[in-house]
């Protein structure tokens, strides 16, 4: 049972974050190397602006914003969802591997297979759905003991190792390759918002719309497997196939994310550990949280960098490490 004052203040943050997202949203609307005064947001929305005005507003800014809300949020789960089935706070899909397995698959798949314009879009997310969960199925296979089940410090471990190891199977992969392919394989790499455009919303949003309320369904049994195996089994969990129902979950989040705005790592550490700071551990509550903050923190990243040196600006990767990577030290003294 929840308490309805825990409730009502998770009803208040959501508004919150809600709010903050759609100011951010307003700002970056006006921001940006082509200038379109605020005075004229409303207009241009409601299609009475100029062809440029339109053009800027619809054809750069709004995608962009967009895809990266959206790739924020299947981060932000995605992290929420491995911090619980591996009982491991550091646990975040670029930190254990999963963003890098990923990033190897569409290496592959970009340098060496046939595109077609059309298909390219909607095919980026399945080629690195299974590329994440290739190496999310070794990272398991290696951090699981017969006797003692996961190891959450393993885990880490393996899942860093795995992530140094397939960042230089990308390095063999584009030393050979043309130069326009290395450019995006490197734009890729530094976390550069590359599919801002309408059809990437289209290829990332509906693995959100299913794996979020499966997920939220779901989290009764992810409070339990946060409790430890003997705790769920004893109350009649099937923990080896939740476990991996919620790991399919995950991987599938984060490769449809990293697949249109390349490796983004500390989004699904930061953001889980945020919500649960804020209205406690229930997967119910700071999921949703969770959810929200994960968005936002993308979604001002990229604002920030995009603006912070023109044109080109720093790309949304590196501005959210700069945050991260001491989060994840301090994490790490921590524990």
């Amino acid at each position: 049972m929840i308490h309805p004052a825990l409730r009502r203040k998770q009803r208040i943050l959501f508004s919150l974050f809600l709010g903050m997202i759609v100011v951010t949203i307003i700002i970056g609307m006006g921001l940006g190397y082509s200038s379109l005064s605020y005075d004229r947001l409303i207009p241009t929305l409601f299609g009475h602006g100029t062809f440029q005005e339109e053009f800027v507003l619809f054809s750069i800014r709004l995608p962009r914003m967009v895809v990266t809300l959206l790739a924020g949020m299947a981060l932000a789960l995605s992290g929420a969802i491995l911090q619980g089935i591996t009982r491991n706070d550091l646990a975040d899909p670029g930190i254990i591997g999963i963003n890098a397995g990923a990033g190897v698959a569409i290496a592959v798949f970009f340098l060496f297979f046939p595109i077609e314009t059309g298909s390219f879009t909607y095919l980026l997310p399945i080629c690195a759905f299974f590329g994440a969960l290739l190496t999310a199925g070794l990272i398991y296979l290696f951090s699981y003991h017969r006797n003692t089940g996961l190891d959450p410090v393993r885990l880490v471990l393996v899942g860093i190792g795995f992530s140094m190891a397939l960042s230089g199977a990308m390095i063999v992969l584009i030393s050979s390759a043309e130069r326009e392919k290395v450019d995006f394989i490197a734009k890729w790499l530094t976390g550069n918002i590359w599919g801002a455009d309408w059809p990437f919303i289209g290829a990332l949003l509906p693995w959100l719309a299913i794996l979020i309320p499966i997920t939220l369904y779901k989290a009764n049994r992810l409070n339990l497997l946060s409790l430890g195996e003997p705790v769920a089994i004893g109350v009649g969990v099937s923990v080896e196939r939740e476990r991996i129902t919620l790991l399919l979950i995950a991987v599938a989040l984060a490769a449809a994310a990293v697949s249109v705005t390349g490796s983004i790592s500390f989004i699904g550490l930061i953001a889980p550990h945020i919500a649960k700071a804020l209205v406690g551990p229930r997967n119910q509550l700071f999921i949703p949280l969770a959810i929200l903050i994960g968005g936002w923190f993308l979604l001002i990243a990229d604002t920030i960098g995009h603006n912070l040196i023109e044109p080109n600006g720093i790309s949304a990767g590196i501005m959210v490490a700069f945050i991260g990577a001491p989060y994840f030290v301090y994490l790490l003294l921590k524990k």
